[in-house]
């Protein structure tokens, strides 16, 4: 019987195929102890399960590969973070040596009591860990009762239906050419949402009604555009995929062929559009797209993942090669910007703050490491003499931040010089607009600065006070929200009368279908992943300038979302 279920679209896409239902662990609920002689045995059961959940999570790490590596590879540093955590561990064993339960019922307490912990402290930060702490748990709960003849989940040519999915089990479930996933719970903001789309694998989240309505086996048709899930679609569904399927066939076909077509726009203003990019991999992409540049090089992955820090000839390398892979065009690479709610993975020592967004990050915790800042300089200096090199600063708040790290970069490259260390004749300087502050006052330090960048993705989350992660808070977090259009137009305004050459390299960036608000605003330069450029290249040369400045008022009057949302429909439909 055929049955169409509604979700939220988190990953635009098609996929028809048979439905692989996988409820949650339960975990024991009832109390269940265990006799004094079967304490070792137990200890045993809960040691080998959780070797085996590190295991596989160390052997997922080293598969990681492409351009998603980063992301999900922090993930994965995260959970083992967690399960190798001394209070977890400690907790458990005693639970079973002193208190006498089962595994299965340890585990279930220590969550229990680690989640009230966390909850207390009414914090987002420790309730995304919670989440965390929730797939670990889980992780070890499904070793403890896995058969050695189990094997992996087969999901090949299959439709994943799930309560949730972390972010590394997308990376595990994609390589066995899954075919997209529906879960109950989720939002299309989330890290897991993001990591679908950078998959180009097709998600509905939200969709409640998916454990209870779908069985294995039931063929299943899911639309991540629409957020749609239909159980046994009938044959009018069929034929309305195979139609859309082969319109999204000849739309890439279209797409390929802009590769080398100018970002101009109908009315012959040329546009900037530049990757974010790191990886080799994302960084070849970058060049065959015809991107103009990196317009951000992110350098955290450098530190994730290892107990140590990369020393500046390491940094060197990495940043040396990026240059010479894009083969003289610009690469614009960002000092670190670390926070405490990702520290715990590197090999820097921070302390848990109650609120890492708005702690220790970005430029605060470089200048608070002038070593650390001053190894990190010194490398990009060095890969300046290969290529174009932009240093960009993040999170800067007032302009003595500015003059400090310009201070130190100038310095630097004096000394390299004097040493005889070959770097580039010119290495600009500029930072990232993500703070509000920082947006409000930027004509006060464009006097300090050759460029600057815009992350849409932190500035909404700060300018309306919204975790753009937290499932309930879908409809706060919204970048097309009036101030935020308003604040980037001012931000754009400020720049244009400056003559500083400034770009955006937030989500908002990347969305095809935004490309008409932010020319309208006065957005002349694009940052986007390298996914995304031949979309946004295809949407800036269907657009008219001229024909949006006129319309620009227009869209700076609406007081609301509905408003924007009606402005844009009318401009993309001519």
């Amino acid at each position: 019987m055929r049955r169409a279920l509604a979700g939220v679209g988190a990953s635009k896409g098609l996929a028809l195929g048979r439905a692989r239902v996988r409820h949650p662990h339960v975990l024991t609920l009832s109390e269940e102890t265990i006799a004094a002689e079967a304490v070792d045995s137990e200890l045993h059961k809960l040691d080998a399960a959780m070797q085996a959940a590190r295991d596989e999570l160390g052997g997922l790490r080293n598969k990681l590969q492409g351009a998603l590596a980063q992301e999900i590879g922090e993930f994965l540093d995260l959970h083992v973070l967690i399960l190798d955590d001394p209070e977890l561990r400690a907790g458990l064993r005693d639970l079973i040596q002193i208190g006498r339960y089962s595994a299965d019922y340890a585990l279930k307490l220590q969550r229990d009591r680690l989640a009230s912990v966390f909850r207390a402290m009414d914090n987002d930060y420790f309730r995304t860990r919670l989440d965390d702490l929730d797939h670990v748990i889980g992780r070890v709960h499904a070793a403890l009762h896995r058969r050695d003849d189990d094997g992996q989940l087969g999901l090949a040519g299959e439709i994943l239906i799930a309560d949730d999915i972390a972010p590394a089990e997308l990376a595990e479930l994609s390589r066995q050419q899954l075919l997209a996933v529906v879960t109950r719970t989720g939002s299309p903001l989330s890290h897991s949402a993001i990591i679908a789309r950078g998959l180009h694998l097709p998600m509905v989240v939200g969709c409640s009604d998916a454990l209870s309505h779908v069985n294995d086996g039931d063929a299943l048709l899911v639309d991540g555009r629409e957020g749609l899930l239909i159980v046994e679609p009938h044959a009018d569904d069929l034929a309305h995929y195979r139609a859309t399927q082969a319109k999204i066939e000849k739309k890439r076909a279209q797409l390929e062929r802009l590769k080398r077509a100018p970002t101009r726009t109908q009315d012959g203003v040329d546009i900037g559009l530049y990757a974010n990019a790191e990886r080799r991999e994302e960084i070849a992409e970058a060049l065959a797209a015809g991107c103009d540049g990196v317009g951000l090089y992110r350098t955290e992955f450098l530190f994730m993942g290892r107990p140590d820090v990369p020393d500046e000839d390491e940094q060197f390398r990495a940043y040396r090669d990026a240059v010479l892979g894009m083969a003289g065009k610009p690469v614009t690479l960002r000092t670190l910007d670390l926070g405490a709610d990702k520290a715990d993975s590197s090999g820097l020592a921070l302390r848990n703050e109650p609120n890492p967004a708005l702690g220790l990050r970005g430029v605060r915790l470089s200048l608070s490491r002038p070593m650390l800042l001053d190894a990190q300089l010194r490398a990009m200096l060095r890969a300046s003499a290969f290529g174009p090199v932009r240093v960009l600063v993040p999170m800067v708040t007032a302009r003595e931040e500015i003059e400090a790290v310009k201070a130190r970069l100038l310095a630097l490259a004096a000394r390299l010089r004097d040493d005889g260390v070959p770097i580039g004749e010119h290495v600009a300087f500029g930072v990232m607009v993500e703070v509000p502050a920082a947006a409000l006052t930027l004509a006060d330090y464009v006097d300090l600065v050759d460029f600057a960048a815009v992350g849409t993705n932190d500035l909404v989350q700060y300018l309306l006070a919204a975790d753009r992660t937290h499932e309930a808070l879908d409809g706060l977090y919204c970048e097309r929200h009036p101030a935020v259009l308003r604040l980037l137009h001012l931000v754009f305004a400020q720049a244009r009368e400056a003559g500083l050459p400034i770009h955006v390299c937030g989500e908002l960036a990347a969305s095809a279908r935004d490309v008409p608000l932010l020319l309208a605003l006065g957005l002349r330069d694009f940052s986007v992943h390298p996914g995304a450029v031949l979309e946004v290249r295809e949407a800036i040369r269907a657009a008219s300038l001229g024909r949006l400045k006129r319309r620009v008022s227009a869209l700076l009057k609406c007081r609301e979302r509905a408003g924007v949302d009606r402005w844009l429909a009318r401009v993309n439909a001519g």
